[in-house]
């Protein structure tokens, strides 16, 4: 009697298993599902590459850089089972990203998944700011963004579905002090996205943006982070240190799911709690 009695209430919780993870699986399973991410050879957008693929994606990795988004691709082939393909093509370039997407339909099919996340940044003083410069950092960022959105939103607007996410920043407001036309970048990249979300929102295509904080990249250490400006960066987030990659993965999973079907002109922001900061 024990012993039956033992392994009925085994096999329920078996079964109990199994109906949660049918649960999850339903809310957050991307298995399937075709991603394009630029800047997917980079630091952070690579993990985010990497974590779609985990998630069951096949992903297409754009980047400026054949051979970044090629060993993106090739390590997601060869770890996760899926296919990968690397794309090199500057993002800021629309004849460019119309190629990039009629390869991906015919290697991997149609799009569900969009990250708009290339960009680069740069700690020039104010009065020091070569126009060369600005329009450089605001091509990378705003312009890819928008061209981005015009590419791969018109082909997800005319399939009926689609989740498109920018990379906001910590920096989109308030400011953040010696990243000028990053700073202005990041604003407006936020404000394209909530027009696009409201634009789309009945058009079956969700845009949302991620909101990171400090992730710092060997290249931030070197031109931003003084241990001055360490030691206020993490005095102003309540966690008291910096986020790790991987930490980025589980918002864009959430924003690229069907977790996410009634989300749209939003900014998540993974911040560690920098935002919610004052005195």
């Amino acid at each position: 009697m024990g012993v039956g009695y033992a392994l009925n209430h085994q096999e329920i919780f078996i079964e109990l298993g199994h109906l949660v993870n049918d649960f999850v699986n339903h809310l957050f399973g991307l298995e399937g599902r075709i991603a394009a991410v630029t800047g997917g050879g980079g630091y952070l957008c690579g993990e985010m590459s990497r974590g779609l693929a985990k998630a069951g994606c096949d992903v297409a990795v754009i980047d400026l850089r054949q051979e970044k988004a090629d060993v993106v691709a090739e390590e997601i082939t060869a770890e996760y089972g899926k296919k990968a393909i690397g794309i090199g093509v500057d993002a800021a370039n629309k004849a460019g990203m119309q190629a990039a997407l009629t390869r991906i339909t015919a290697e991997l099919g149609p799009v569900d998944i969009m990250i708009n996340g290339a960009g680069i940044n740069a700690p020039t003083p104010f009065f020091d700011i070569e126009l060369d410069e600005f329009h450089a950092v605001m091509d990378s960022q705003i312009t890819s963004t928008l061209i981005g959105c015009q590419v791969f939103g018109a082909h997800m607007v005319a399939n009926g579905k689609g989740s498109i996410i920018n990379i906001s920043s910590a920096s989109a407001g308030p400011p953040l002090s010696k990243a000028f036309a990053y700073s202005a970048a990041k604003a407006a990249i936020k404000n394209l996205t909530q027009n696009l979300g409201r634009e789309w929102a009945t058009k079956g295509v969700r845009v949302n943006a991620i909101r990171p904080g400090f992730f710092p990249t060997e290249w931030n250490r070197k031109n931003f982070i003084t241990p001055e400006r360490e030691a206020a960066i993490l005095g102003h987030t309540p966690m008291d240190r910096y986020g790790e990659v991987d930490e980025l993965v589980g918002g864009i999973i959430y924003l690229a799911s069907d977790a996410s079907t009634f989300v749209t002109g939003s900014e998540l922001a993974v911040d560690g709690g920098f935002s919610a900061m004052t005195v």
